[in-house]
Protein backbone atom coordinates (compact mmCIF):
# COMPACT_ATOMS: atom_id res chain seq x y z
CA UNK A 1 0.00 0.00 0.00
CA UNK A 2 1.25 3.47 -0.83
CA UNK A 3 2.03 5.55 2.25
CA UNK A 4 1.32 8.95 0.70
CA UNK A 5 -1.81 9.13 -1.45
CA UNK A 6 -3.21 12.48 -2.47
CA UNK A 7 -6.00 13.03 -4.97
CA UNK A 8 -7.46 16.51 -5.20
CA UNK A 9 -8.92 18.90 -7.76
CA UNK A 10 -9.91 22.48 -8.45
CA UNK A 11 -11.49 24.52 -11.25
CA UNK A 12 -9.63 27.11 -13.31
CA UNK A 13 -11.54 29.33 -15.74
CA UNK A 14 -8.86 29.38 -18.42
CA UNK A 15 -8.11 27.45 -21.61
CA UNK A 16 -6.47 24.07 -21.09
CA UNK A 17 -3.39 25.06 -23.12
CA UNK A 18 -2.73 28.02 -20.80
CA UNK A 19 -3.11 25.88 -17.67
CA UNK A 20 -0.91 23.18 -19.24
CA UNK A 21 1.79 25.74 -20.06
CA UNK A 22 1.79 26.89 -16.42
CA UNK A 23 2.04 23.35 -15.11
CA UNK A 24 4.83 22.43 -17.58
CA UNK A 25 6.97 25.39 -16.43
CA UNK A 26 9.79 23.55 -14.65
CA UNK A 27 10.89 26.74 -12.85
CA UNK A 28 7.63 26.63 -10.87
CA UNK A 29 8.10 23.06 -9.67
CA UNK A 30 10.81 24.06 -7.17
CA UNK A 31 8.47 26.64 -5.67
CA UNK A 32 5.52 24.26 -5.47
CA UNK A 33 7.45 21.18 -4.30
CA UNK A 34 10.85 22.47 -3.06
CA UNK A 35 12.08 19.20 -1.57
CA UNK A 36 11.02 16.90 -4.41
CA UNK A 37 12.98 16.10 -7.54
CA UNK A 38 10.69 15.64 -10.52
CA UNK A 39 11.45 13.93 -13.80
CA UNK A 40 8.85 14.17 -16.56
CA UNK A 41 7.65 10.69 -17.46
CA UNK A 42 4.96 11.89 -19.83
CA UNK A 43 4.15 15.35 -21.15
CA UNK A 44 0.50 14.99 -22.14
CA UNK A 45 0.21 18.42 -23.78
CA UNK A 46 -3.11 20.08 -22.95
CA UNK A 47 -4.00 17.09 -20.75
CA UNK A 48 -1.21 17.62 -18.20
CA UNK A 49 2.04 16.08 -16.99
CA UNK A 50 3.14 12.88 -15.24
CA UNK A 51 6.33 12.82 -13.17
CA UNK A 52 8.58 10.36 -11.37
CA UNK A 53 9.23 11.70 -7.87
CA UNK A 54 12.41 11.27 -5.82
CA UNK A 55 13.80 12.95 -2.72
CA UNK A 56 12.18 12.38 0.68
CA UNK A 57 9.41 10.58 -1.23
CA UNK A 58 9.66 8.12 -4.10
CA UNK A 59 6.75 7.51 -6.42
CA UNK A 60 4.68 9.25 -9.06
CA UNK A 61 2.79 12.50 -9.38
CA UNK A 62 0.38 13.74 -12.02
CA UNK A 63 -1.53 16.86 -12.93
CA UNK A 64 -4.39 15.93 -15.25
CA UNK A 65 -6.41 18.65 -16.98
CA UNK A 66 -10.04 17.90 -17.80
CA UNK A 67 -11.85 20.45 -20.01
CA UNK A 68 -15.15 21.43 -18.36
CA UNK A 69 -17.47 24.29 -19.38
CA UNK A 70 -15.36 27.43 -19.84
CA UNK A 71 -12.19 26.11 -18.23
CA UNK A 72 -10.60 23.01 -16.78
CA UNK A 73 -10.79 20.86 -13.72
CA UNK A 74 -7.19 20.41 -12.62
CA UNK A 75 -6.68 17.05 -10.92
CA UNK A 76 -3.61 16.53 -8.72
CA UNK A 77 -2.41 13.04 -7.78
CA UNK A 78 0.58 11.99 -5.69
CA UNK A 79 1.33 8.35 -4.89
CA UNK A 80 4.61 7.83 -3.05
CA UNK A 81 6.43 6.16 -0.21
CA UNK A 82 8.57 8.01 2.33
CA UNK A 83 12.26 7.19 1.83
CA UNK A 84 12.75 7.06 5.60
CA UNK A 85 11.31 3.66 6.57
CA UNK A 86 11.01 4.76 10.20
CA UNK A 87 8.22 7.24 9.35
CA UNK A 88 5.36 6.61 11.77
CA UNK A 89 1.69 6.37 10.84
CA UNK A 90 1.17 9.78 12.47
CA UNK A 91 4.04 11.14 10.41
CA UNK A 92 2.46 9.77 7.23
CA UNK A 93 -0.85 11.43 8.09
CA UNK A 94 0.93 14.75 8.51
CA UNK A 95 2.85 14.16 5.27
CA UNK A 96 -0.39 13.40 3.41
CA UNK A 97 -1.88 16.66 4.69
CA UNK A 98 1.26 18.61 3.78
CA UNK A 99 1.28 17.25 0.23
CA UNK A 100 -2.44 17.99 -0.20
CA UNK A 101 -1.80 21.59 0.89
CA UNK A 102 1.14 21.81 -1.56
CA UNK A 103 -1.18 20.71 -4.36
CA UNK A 104 -3.84 23.24 -3.37
CA UNK A 105 -1.21 26.00 -3.29
CA UNK A 106 -0.13 25.05 -6.83
CA UNK A 107 -3.72 25.10 -8.10
CA UNK A 108 -4.50 28.44 -6.44
CA UNK A 109 -1.33 30.03 -7.79
CA UNK A 110 -2.08 28.94 -11.37
CA UNK A 111 -5.71 30.04 -10.91
CA UNK A 112 -4.77 33.49 -9.57
CA UNK A 113 -2.37 34.15 -12.45
CA UNK A 114 -4.61 32.88 -15.25
CA UNK A 115 -7.84 34.38 -13.90
CA UNK A 116 -6.29 37.76 -12.97
CA UNK A 117 -8.52 40.63 -14.10
CA UNK A 118 -11.44 38.33 -14.95
CA UNK A 119 -14.70 39.34 -13.31
CA UNK A 120 -16.86 36.58 -11.87
CA UNK A 121 -19.20 35.23 -14.52
CA UNK A 122 -17.12 36.59 -17.39
CA UNK A 123 -15.66 34.17 -19.94
CA UNK A 124 -12.01 33.21 -19.50
CA UNK A 125 -9.41 35.32 -21.21
CA UNK A 126 -7.34 33.45 -23.75
CA UNK A 127 -3.74 34.30 -22.83
CA UNK A 128 -2.47 33.24 -26.26
CA UNK A 129 -4.87 35.66 -27.99
CA UNK A 130 -4.20 38.48 -25.56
Amino acid sequence: MTGIQVADQGFIAAPAHDVAASVRNARSWRRWWPDLRLRVREDRGDKGVRWAVTGPLEGTMEVWLEPVLDGVVIHYFLHAEPVDPSASAGGQAAENRRRRVDGKAMVFEVKSVLEAGRAAGEPPRNRAAG
